[in-house]
This record gives structure tokens, sequence and C-alpha cells, in this order.
């Protein structure tokens, strides 16, 4: 008696534990948004509960029955032919530094790696205009990925202050006199040495008129906010061919970024045997090593399909209602709800050629310009918005895609791990060494890799963007149909040399400001 009360005793405790901790379980089920963090680089809530289904089932379903043809011999593998146009980086007068620099130029620059990368470049030509001892530029934190990396954690400072000592005086930090000049500085009240209201691609007078009374005065001055204030048209040709020198030459990753990069190309060129596995020793056993196998090629696909690009384009991405009011949302908190698009409708947007590729389409664009499942593929890009759900469709198109993930151990990416920039960094490294460059949308890492690759006469896939808004739009278009449209429309944008036009970046167009007709 006294057993079976004992027992009876405790199975009441017992039985509410089990409800309690079941409730506890299945309670994240149902009210899934109150256990998802809302910041700007993850997911949306709705696009990891509600996979995002094929947007494009007929196509896609013959895209994967394709034939795979020998890629290796296909005209897609082909270099650039021999263009006309070579580097020409050579000022027309012989550099010189000036006698006597007028004081001590400050830069803060925002945007993520390749924004920052252009205003660098920018930096050094307006301190030659202004005879200023350029300071190494500060970087901004960025608010969507959180990156505080710093120019000397990125660059090889060494390497950019050798090149360009010829052309201006460069100081890592400011002399003790200065030390007070810092961003926090700035922050706290209106100073007489900065230079907040600098006009969008401003003239070298502007410079002249406005900011070299300031260095006079205080024998230092700050900008901020600089990017994109210097003009592309109306400069002289030394300054021209200093921005390009910067960023073609002076401007390079890092040692371990350079490490890492290298050793990512050689497993796409020399993938390993099954019998091989990644180790800790991997960068040391394969930099600079000579593989005697048949080296593959590979191409490099960025895809930049994160969610603030998926918010800010306003377009449709399949998710269906669920996810319109996620971007919605986004959209209200980050930008108050303002967006250029949102007053088109997405077929609007699509047809003309305002909606990024995704993953998806980006997949069915290179299996209808003839690469086949045997293909290397390198994945350059960030958080990609909804996660493996919206990748899954790219990889079972190209089964040999990989990523810095996939290629590198955890040890080996641990200086880069979290960090935007520097993950960027690796991605324009590997990006630079392809065989072929394809970007999903356009964009500021799209517009540096193809003004680089231009410059080196690198083949450069630039989508149609437009016609493939069409196309996709059409969803009774046969496989047949598409693929005979996408190879026509594709036949001239494989990395042609196109000149610069007036108000175009000279970092995207380079001819003929940075090179010269052979």
């Amino acid at each position: 008696m006294m057993r079976f009360h004992y027992q009876s005793h405790c199975y009441q405790p017992l039985r509410r534990e089990v409800i309690a901790g079941l409730f506890v379980l299945l309670f994240p089920v149902f009210l899934p948004c109150l256990f998802t963090p809302f910041s700007h680089a993850s997911p949306s809530t709705f696009s990891e509960w509600n996979v995002p289904k094929p947007r494009h089932l007929p196509l896609l379903r013959s895209a994967l029955q394709r034939e795979n043809s020998n890629g290796e011999q296909s005209d897609l593998w082909a270099p650039l032919a021999d263009q006309g146009w070579r580097p020409c980086l050579e000022c027309v007068i012989a550099p010189s530094l000036p006698q006597k620099s007028e004081g001590y130029l400050q830069v803060f620059l925002d945007g993520g790696l390749n924004q920052q990368r252009m205003g660098i470049c920018d930096a050094v030509a307006v301190a030659k205009i202004l005879n200023a001892t350029l300071v190494i530029p500060h970087l901004e934190v960025n608010p969507v990925w959180q990156d505080s990396s710093t120019f000397m954690d990125i660059f090889d400072v060494d390497h950019f202050i050798n090149v360009l000592k010829d052309d201006i005086s460069i100081v890592k930090e400011l002399p003790d006199e200065f030390s007070w000049s810092t961003r926090e500085y700035y922050a706290t009240a209106i100073r007489a040495t900065r230079i907040k209201r600098a006009p969008v691609h401003a003239s070298a007078n502007w410079y002249l008129e406005n900011v070299l009374p300031v260095l006079e005065s205080y024998g230092i001055a700050a900008i901020s906010p600089f990017s994109h204030r210097l003009s592309f048209d109306n400069l002289p040709s030394e300054i021209q061919k200093l921005r390009c020198k910067v960023n073609f030459k002076a401007l390079v990753f890092v040692p371990h970024i350079r490490a890492l990069g290298d050793a990512l190309v050689h497993r796409l060129r020399y993938p390993p045997g099954e019998s091989e596995a990644l180790s800790t020793n991997y960068l040391r056993e394969t930099t600079g090593q000579n593989d005697k196998r048949r080296p593959q090629k590979f191409v490099v696909v960025h895809l930049r399909f994160d969610k603030d690009m998926a918010a800010h384009s306003a377009c449709d991405f399949g998710g269906g209602k669920a996810e319109k009011l996620a971007l919605a949302k986004y959209r209200q908190t980050i930008w108050q709800g303002r967006v250029l698009n949102s007053q088109f409708t997405d077929e609007e947007l699509r047809s003309q050629g305002r909606c990024p590729l995704t993953p998806e389409e980006i997949g069915l664009l290179l299996a209808a310009l003839g690469f086949d499942n045997s293909t290397r593929l390198y994945l350059a890009s960030h958080k990609v918005y909804g996660g493996e759900a919206r990748i899954s469709t790219l990889r079972e198109l190209f089964p040999l895609m990989e990523d810095k993930k996939s290629l590198a151990s955890s040890e080996e990416r641990v200086h880069i791990k979290g960090k935007a920039s520097l993950l960027a960094a690796v991605d324009y490294y590997v990006g630079m060494h392809s065989d072929i460059f394809v970007s999903a949308s356009p964009g500021n890492m799209h517009n540096a890799l193809m003004g680089h690759r231009t410059f080196e006469n690198l083949k450069t896939i630039k989508p149609n963007m437009a016609l493939l808004g069409q196309l996709f739009l059409n969803k009774s278009i046969s496989w047949s149909e598409f693929r005979q449209a996408v190879v026509e429309g594709h036949q001239n944008r494989q990395g042609q040399l196109k000149l610069r036009k007036p108000k175009q970046s000279i970092y995207t167009y380079p001819a003929p400001d940075c090179m010269c007709q052979a």
C-alpha cells in the first residue's frame, strides 16, 4: 500500500513536467517569429519557414536533362582575343612629389569593400590635386554587415605606400600635434576642419576652392562623407592615370588573403581526389606548389542576393504573401519604406531588367549559354537571402559548385570568419583568377571586377538583365527558344572592351583613361 501511494504521489509532478517540456518544444513551432533574430544579415523568418519553390519549373526540368558537352572545347572557355588595348599607367609628366605639403588630408569612407576601394583611389587623386599628405583612409563600420575591418586589415599598406611614393606622400597615422583629429572628434560637434558637404562628383576646382583654404589655415582637413566625391570627367590625364594606378597596382590584399585565395584557386584548378581531405596545413602545402596534373577551368559567379538587395529591389522572388510582408516590414524599418522602384509592378521591373537574378535564374542563364553539369563553379557571395533553399536549384544544375566553406577548412578560414570585407576580398581575389566571371546583378562588386578584368583582358559575362527579365516572364517559352535567345543576346557581352562614356566610372570602364591602343 505504501508502495502504491509512493508511485501515485510521484506520478502527478512527472506528468506535469512532461507536458511542460512538450509545450516548450512546440511553442517555437507555432510562434516562430518570437524566436528568430531580425538583423540585417539574417534571412527572413518567412523565407525560412516557407521554402520557395522553383519559379521556372519547365525550363529547370529541361536544363537538368541537357546533354553534357565537352566544356573544354567550347568557345565559351576560349580566352578573349587581343582587342588592341594595353594597360597604360605612365603619367604624361614624370611623377614627382611637391617640395612642400599643404597639410594632412583625412577621408572617412563608408559602404562595402568595393565602394571603399573606389573611395581610396579618389582620396589619392584628391591628395595629389591639393599637394596634401594623405593619411591612410579610415573605413567606417558597415551598418549592414557590422564589419570593423581597417585598411591595414584588408590591404597591404606597405605595398600601397611604396607603389605611390613618387606620386604623393602617405602616412599611416597623424603626428602627435594632430592626434585630436579623430572620427569621434567630428561626431560630437561642428568642426572647422571637417568638410561635410562635398558634392557628389565634385570637380578638381571645387577642392582647390573649398578644401585647400582649410589645409592652409589649419594644416589638416577631414572629408566625411567621401564616397563618390570626385568627378570622372574634366580631370587632367595624369590624375586619371593615378586613380587607375592605385586601383590596379597599389591596392593588393594582405598576405593571408592572397595565400587563402591562391589555395582556393589551386583546389579549383586541381580538385583533390576522393581520398584527400582538407588539412590545416593546406595553405602551406599548396601555395607555390607545381601540380603536374592538367589544370581545370572554372567560373566564378557573384550571387548578389542578400536581404538588403531583395528588399530594396521591390521585386517578387516567389516566397508568397508572407515574404512580401516580411520584405515590406524590412523596408519600413531600414529605409522608412522609401524605395525607388516600389511604384512599379513586378512585371514592369522585370521587363526593364531591374530585378536581380535569383540563384535559379543565374543557373538557367549559365545552362542556356552552354555550361554543363561538369562545369566547376565557384560561388562568390555573402549570406544568400533564403539560405540553402534558394541555392538548391543552382546546386542541382551545377553539382560541382564550391565556395569558401567547401574548399577551405575552418582553421584556414579563422582569420576571415564573420568579417564581410575580408570574405569579399577572398571572393574578389578568386574572381580575378578565374577563367570566366559572371555577376548575377549590377553592383559595386560587379563594377569593380568587370573593370579590373577589362584592364587585364579577361573574359567577363555581363547578363542582359532586360532580355532575361522578359524571357522569364514568358511562362510558355520552350527550352530551345530560351537557349537561342540567351545565346544571341550575350554574344557581345563577354568582356568586349567598351570605351568609357561621360559620367561613367573610370573603375568600371578603364579605357581610354587607363589604357592605350597598341
